[in-house]
């Protein structure tokens, strides 16, 4: 497997990793500058040249798959048999410099509701490095037209037209999502809330509206869920930066995105 492929299934398994480029070759070396590797927890794939250089490369690669914010590291090697090696001597005679670029899980992030608000919401969040996923209960809003603007963002989208029971599509969310509620229906609106509350593993709720709304949930949360104050003070509503004011969709989906990008980068940074 080449490690292009292998960036691609660590993506898609939602699995870290750390890509190993080299950098710059001096004298005689096992591979020429370019050469790359991937190292994952308990895989390898690609390699570097072999030897004392790719072990030390891998060894230091996982550890930083440890670290809680790791960044970018260059490691040099002195391919000398006078040399000190970890692994074994390697004598080719040069001198190799290697890139270390950690690759993280991206945050996951869940959009009920792709009206207005939700599709400008879209397109500032596609711009980001994260697995976007978009819900509506009206399969005409997710169509690849409309879709089109977000596809060259960073960002893995995920459209999910479910004409039914949209908030099933919790169950289907890897853990650690965020979940944001904006859907054209209140009804939707508190069938999803009440899903979300119900489901492991969430990293944040969220429910757009105005405190009356929030008010008639919360009630109804009460009486008829079997949920606590506790469990209730998951919900964050409403959202966005109360300092930034307006009701264009636009402005709300830049206050709703700033906001997240802050609770995101905060839950990455303490929980990776």
């Amino acid at each position: 497997m080449s490690w292009l492929t292998a960036l691609s299934l660590l993506r898609q398994e939602r699995k870290p990793g750390v890509l190993v480029t080299v950098t710059e070759v001096r004298g005689h070396a096992p591979r020429a500058a370019g050469a790359k590797m991937v190292v994952g927890t308990d895989r390898t794939w690609g390699s570097i040249g072999g030897g004392n250089l790719e072990s030390v490369a891998i060894d230091r690669a996982r550890q930083l798959l440890g670290d809680r914010a790791p960044g970018t590291e260059v490691l040099t090697f002195d391919l000398s048999d006078k040399a000190p090696y970890q692994n074994g001597v390697q004598c080719c005679g040069g001198q190799v410099s290697v890139l270390l670029d950690p690759l993280p899980v991206p945050p996951v992030i869940a959009i009920f509701g792709m009206g207005h608000v939700g599709m400008e919401l879209a397109r500032i969040l596609a711009r980001h490095e994260l697995d976007l996923h978009l819900v509506d209960s009206r399969p005409e809003l997710l169509t690849d037209a409309l879709l089109a603007p977000l596809a060259d963002g960073p960002a893995h989208v995920h459209a999910h037209p479910v004409p039914v029971l949209p908030e099933l599509v919790l169950g289907e969310l890897p853990p650690g999502a965020h979940v944001l509620v904006m859907t054209h229906d209140h009804a939707e609106d508190h069938a999803i809330i009440d899903a979300a509350l119900r489901q492991d593993g969430l990293a944040t709720i969220g429910l757009i509206g105005s405190t009356a709304k929030w008010g008639r949930f919360r009630k109804r949360l009460l009486a008829e869920g079997g949920f606590s104050e506790s469990d209730l003070s998951r919900v964050t509503t409403p959202i966005g930066l109360p300092q930034l004011g307006g009701k264009d969709p636009a402005v709300i989906a830049v206050s709703v995105a700033a906001a997240l990008l802050q609770t995101v980068s905060t839950t990455i940074e303490v929980t990776a």
